[in-house]
C-alpha cells in the first residue's frame, strides 16, 4: 500500500496542476507570437549602428568590433569623411558595414569594443531567414535614421514589434559602471535620437526594491 500511497500521492498534485493549468489558474504558456513575453534588460539581441542625437553617425570606420569578433562575422571598411559634408565627427565614417547573422553568437564583444558606442544590441531575435543572403545585414539595415528608428529586415511581416528595435539601450546601460562602485548612477553612455533610455542602471538596492514591490503586488 506505501508504493499504491505515494504513486496516489504523486497523481494528486499532477492532476491538481493541470486543471489549474486548464482554467488559467497557474497557465505558463505564452500565446506566441500573438503575445511575447518581456525581454530581460541585458538581453542580447540584433544589433544596431547609432547616430548622435545631432543625427550625425557614430561609426568612425576603425574596425574595432571585426577585429574582436571571435565568430568573425563582422566586416567593416572605413572612408574618409568629406571635410564639406561630413558623416560623422571624425575623420572616418564605416562606409561598408556587414554582420553574417549565420555566424554570429551574439556574445556582445563587439559593443564593448567600440569606442563611440556605435554598435548596440536590441530585443529582436526573431530573424529566421529561408535565404542565405537575406543573414548578411548591411549598413542600410542596420543603421538607424535620424530619427531615432530602425529598419526592420521584414517590414511587411504583421507579426513584428517594431518596438523590439528601438530598445538598443539596456544592455549597455546595465554594463556602464564596469563594475566600478564610483561610477553607479552615472550616466556613461551618449544618448541617441528616439525614444531609447540611456539613463544609468538603478543601484542594486533600489533594483531589490521593485522586485519586492511587484511580486507583494502582483
Amino acid at each position: 500500500m506505501g508504493v499504491l500511497t505515494e504513486f496516489l500521492k504523486g497523481l494528486k498534485v499532477t492532476g491538481a496542476t493541470m486543471i489549474g493549468t486548464i482554467f488559467g489558474n497557474e497557465l505558463v504558456t505564452t500565446q506566441y507570437p500573438k503575445e511575447k513575453r518581456k525581454k530581460p534588460q541585458r538581453f542580447h539581441g540584433r544589433h544596431v549602428l547609432n547616430r548622435y542625437p545631432d543625427g550625425m553617425e557614430k561609426c568612425i570606420g576603425c574596425e574595432l568590433c571585426a577585429g574582436v569578433c571571435p565568430a568573425k562575422c563582422i566586416y567593416v571598411r572605413g572612408k574618409d569623411n568629406d571635410p564639406d559634408n561630413p558623416i560623422s565627427p571624425g575623420e572616418r565614417y564605416g562606409y561598408v558595414y556587414e554582420i553574417n547573422m549565420l555566424r554570429c553568437i551574439f556574445c556582445g564583444l563587439c559593443v564593448e569594443a567600440c569606442p563611440t558606442e556605435a554598435i548596440t544590441m536590441t530585443s529582436l531575435f526573431e530573424f529566421s531567414t529561408t535565404n542565405r543572403d537575406d543573414a548578411i545585414y548591411t549598413r542600410e539595415t542596420l543603421l538607424m535614421d535620424e530619427q531615432g528608428n530602425v529598419p526592420h529586415m521584414f517590414p511587411d511581416d504583421p507579426l513584428i514589434d517594431e518596438n523590439e528595435l528601438l530598445t538598443a539601450d539596456g544592455w549597455v546601460r546595465a554594463t556602464a559602471p564596469s563594475g566600478v562602485a564610483a561610477y553607479e548612477g552615472v550616466q556613461m553612455w551618449q544618448s541617441t535620437p528616439g525614444p531609447a533610455d540611456w539613463s544609468p542602471e538603478p543601484s542594486q538596492e533600489e533594483i531589490d526594491s521593485r522586485s519586492s514591490q511587484e511580486h507583494e503586488d502582483g
